[in-house]
């Protein structure tokens, strides 16, 4: 058996760490801080429209499960080709998603483009992408820190971006809001530029010891990586249930959406500080243990927020301190599975935890639509956003995070 589970890419590292970090993490802040606004057209299109919030809710859940499908073959395609490629896509995909967002006026279209235009996008403009290429230019003793980083600034995306898209809405109406963000997500493309790895210049990729399909099987075997998709699921559920339906909840209770615009804006400036600091802890600490406590802390803020009178203050308290815990499972996530299986194919198998993750996006925003369509009311996601997080908290504390050992490989020809 060898001792060595994590050889390196052939490939020398060349770029800086700073040059990584800035340009992923803008990246990151521009592609996370759009989608974190998406809930404030839900009240506009529906009602221009004459949609119901089961519509709406629909093709934003085919948005999070496209997100995750694509992300498969987006991570598969930045370990074989480099991000630089996928992302350029990735960007033009989101910039036609948000045209067809404003233009169409078909409940089928819209799904179409905000749904699935929109989730390609996304897997290939955020964190598996970037996490790949953090992991091979970036050394394994600060690439958990680096990972926080570039996730601190997907919260700063959504503190910066929310608030500029509610201002987009009313200054010039929710059609021409979304025609400027279109416009505006085609930044990423030059920032692409920054995130170009020597190593895939030539027509074929680094040589690794293991095909996609090795690795895959590998992966897909291996207890604590289902362990870590699993708790993943929640994750997804219980952060896009509440990104997509806090505003009409709020609203539902009396409150006004300049409460919701701030209570989004609030997740996105307190999960800059969760994020850094979960990458930190995760140098120091055994990231199991951070997981189990982040999703632990979740199902007590969100039964604590249910049972106290909702005011402006309670709602302002929740978002501060669910944002501290809204993206904090990113860095430990992926660091894990760096750690366990190396980075010859990290952007592939994040992209695979990533897939579970939006299959508890989609249940959750899907089922908010539904039940509160069903119900009138959204109490019972809630209950199951509680029970899904002390859930999450206990599978995690099994996950072994050692890397793991292999006997000899043989490198397919055809460098799957």
């Amino acid at each position: 058996m060898s001792s060595h589970a994590h050889p390196a890419l052939e490939s020398p590292q060349k770029l800086s760490v700073l040059q990584v970090l800035v340009c992923g993490a803008a990246v990151v802040a521009l592609s996370m801080g759009i989608r974190h606004g998406f809930g404030l057209w839900l009240l506009p299109i529906t009602q221009e429209h004459g949609w119901t919030r089961e519509t709406f809710a629909f093709a934003l859940a085919v948005q999070n499960l496209s997100w995750g499908i694509f992300g498969i073959f987006a991570g598969m395609a930045a370990d074989r080709f480099g991000a630089f490629r996928v992302l350029l896509v990735g960007a033009l995909l989101y910039a036609l998603g948000l045209v067809g967002m404003a233009l169409t006026t078909d409940s089928i279209m819209f799904a179409l483009s905000a749904g699935v235009l929109i989730g390609a996008a996304q897997a290939g403009t955020t964190f598996a992408v970037v996490y790949g290429v953090i992991g091979r230019q970036i050394p394994a003793e600060q690439r958990s820190w680096a990972m926080g980083v570039a996730a601190a600034a997907g919260s700063f995306g959504q503190f910066l971006m929310v608030p500029v898209e509610g201002w987009l809405i009313s200054s010039f109406g929710w059609q021409d809001a979304l025609l400027y963000l279109a416009v505006l997500v085609l930044l990423i493309g030059p920032l692409a530029l920054g995130l170009r790895e020597p190593g895939f210049a030539a027509s074929s990729a680094p040589r690794r010891e293991q095909s996609i399909l090795q690795a895959l099987r590998e992966a897909l075997r291996y207890r604590s990586f289902q362990l870590l998709m699993a708790g993943y699921f929640v994750c997804g559920f219980q952060v896009v249930f509440i990104g997509v339906h806090l505003p009409s909840y709020l609203k539902d209770n009396g409150l006004s959406p300049q409460v919701a615009g701030y209570a989004l804006a609030l997740i996105g400036l307190f999960n800059v500080f969760g994020t850094y600091a979960a990458g930190v802890l995760g140098q120091r600490w055994a990231k199991r243990h951070i997981l189990a406590f982040i999703y632990l802390a979740r199902a007590l803020a969100i039964s604590v927020f249910l049972l106290v009178p909702i005011s402006p203050l309670s709602v302002y308290v929740f978002a501060s301190v669910m944002g501290l815990l809204w993206l904090s499972t990113v860095p430990p996530t992926n660091a894990v599975v760096a750690q366990i299986f190396g980075v010859a194919h990290l952007s592939m198998l994040s992209g695979f935890v990533f897939f579970s993750h939006q299959m508890g996006s989609f249940m959750g925003v899907w089922l908010g639509g539904v039940l509160y369509e069903l119900l009138g009311s959204y109490d019972i996601v809630w209950y199951l956003a509680i029970a899904l997080g002390v859930f999450a908290a206990l599978i995690n504390l099994p996950v072994r995070e050692s890397p793991i050992v292999r006997g000899p490989q043989r490198v397919s020809g055809a460098a799957l």
